[in-house]
């Protein structure tokens, strides 16, 4: 029987090695397009340098809104200058006349001839005539370049932008916006299989759109939930493909569901199927169910035989595993099989999926192994190292929700931390320190 963190390091190589195969795929950098909020462009890491296009800012222009005046003409103090033609934000304007200020805007160009900017605060009047009336301005001393954001202080063209490796956050995006930059070469998602096997469970139909719900004016929005469909005898909704892919798709994966019933031929032919001219379709395939010891483990007879390893960690819940690369036409595909009650198998995305995955799509996590103190007692079995969902309270005291059973999901979703138990401990009194995981990063 292995450890968690035998088990662990396993999971970790194969997914390592989903990483090192992932090819590239391109990027618009359009703003209609990153709107879509979806995950295809949350935190991309780049697969090549980005070159700047443009010097950025592109020219000089005003930080402030004021005069664009000659830094010479003021250079003794205070002075009067005839109020010039003004200048807003995205219109190129002419030369600057000796004897003049120009109303400038902030961020518009700085004309030729002029090399700094006097904030309207300090001119007198202060504030700028009406368009079409003209004048003078009172004016103190403005050293050259006050003001002024020259062309290239940010960024020169041909510098670096940004290196192979960087993860795009939305800083980036907006660098690359701004530099022009049209299109980037990034890490291509890895793809995601979700089996989720049972003959209890409900096939879905495709997903149908449905309008949203508009709540009246003034009135919160609505809650409730669209119908379900019938349930037929003895059949279940898919608890694991929904929670799984909610999970992936957080940590950069693109996923796709498959449901199988308890049919070994009905699995390897979706498992064959996955082979294309190209090699596999998918880059891991996570399959939950059919891995104990039962009468109708289909995941374990169909893919022992052909090189997953099975056994069982020694944890509560989630101890039966799967594990290893699958034959897929000529090439191997890595396979993480997971228990199929919803706990079970969303602990096991925790304890084995979710760091390396995180490691590999180069999202850094928050720290996770941290200690609190137990406001109740339990009992685990010793043999095993259990894992307790569990809630902090506002002193920071940990308190189990529900029991140790791996079907209680509802319980598990109430959960803020899951709680550790370590095997040979068989009892953890009020008062005790345990190692908790938080579950809502």
């Amino acid at each position: 029987m292995r450890t968690i963190e035998e088990h662990a390091e396993a999971v970790a190589g194969l997914v390592a090695r989903v990483f090192e195969g992932l090819s590239t795929e391109t990027l618009s950098v359009d703003s209609r397009l990153l709107a879509r909020g979806d995950s295809s462009t949350r935190r991309r890491v780049l697969a090549a340098d980005v070159v700047a296009p443009i010097d950025l800012p592109p020219f000089d222009n005003s930080q402030m809104d004021g005069y664009a005046v000659r830094s010479r003409e003021l250079a003794d103090g205070p002075r009067a200058l005839t109020i010039g033609r003004r200048i807003p934000a995205g219109v190129a304007p002419p030369p600057l006349e000796a004897g003049t200020a120009a109303p400038i805007m902030t961020g518009a160009p700085i004309p030729d001839g002029a090399d700094a900017v006097v904030q309207i605060e300090v001119a007198d009047p202060p504030r700028f005539l009406p368009e079409g009336e003209h004048g003078d301005v009172v004016l103190p001393h403005a050293p050259a370049g006050q003001f002024v954001r020259t062309a290239g202080s940010d960024v020169r063209r041909n510098d670096l932008l940004f290196a192979a490796g960087t993860v795009l956050g939305p800083a980036h995006w907006g660098v690359l916006a701004s530099a022009g930059v049209a299109a980037v070469d990034v890490v291509a998602q890895p793809r995601v299989a979700v089996v989720s096997t049972g003959s209890e469970l409900r096939v879905e139909a495709s997903p149908a759109s449905a309008p949203a719900l508009r709540p009246a004016s003034g009135q919160a929005p609505a809650s409730a939930p669209a119908p379900a469909s019938a349930l037929a005898a003895a059949e279940i909704h898919d608890a694991n493909a929904a929670s799984l892919s909610v999970a992936l798709t957080d940590l950069g994966a693109r996923v796709e569901v498959f449901q199988v019933p308890d049919a070994v031929d009905a699995l390897l032919a979706l498992l064959v199927g996955f082979a294309t001219a190209d090699g596999p379709a998918f880059d891991l395939v996570v399959t939950t169910g059919g891995v104990s010891a039962g009468a109708y483990e289909v995941v374990r007879e169909a893919l022992e035989p052909r090189g997953i390893e099975f056994g069982s960690v020694a944890m509560q819940p989630g101890g039966p595993q799967g594990w290893g690369t699958l034959p897929v036409g000529e090439a191997s595909l890595p396979v993480v099989c997971f228990p199929g009650n919803p706990v079970s198998a969303l602990i096991s995305f925790q304890a084995f999926l979710r760091v390396p995955l995180a490691a590999g799509a180069r999202r850094a996590l928050p720290r996770r192994d941290a200690t609190a103190v137990l406001a109740e007692g339990a009992d685990s079995p010793p043999g095993k190292h259990q894992l307790r969902r569990a809630r902090l309270d506002a002193a920071g005291l940990v308190h189990f929700v529900g029991g140790p059973s791996s079907h209680l999901l509802h319980q598990y979703a109430q959960a803020t931390v899951l709680a550790h138990i370590p095997v040979g401990v068989g009892r953890v009194e009020a008062g005790d320190e345990v190692v908790v995981w938080a579950l809502d990063d």
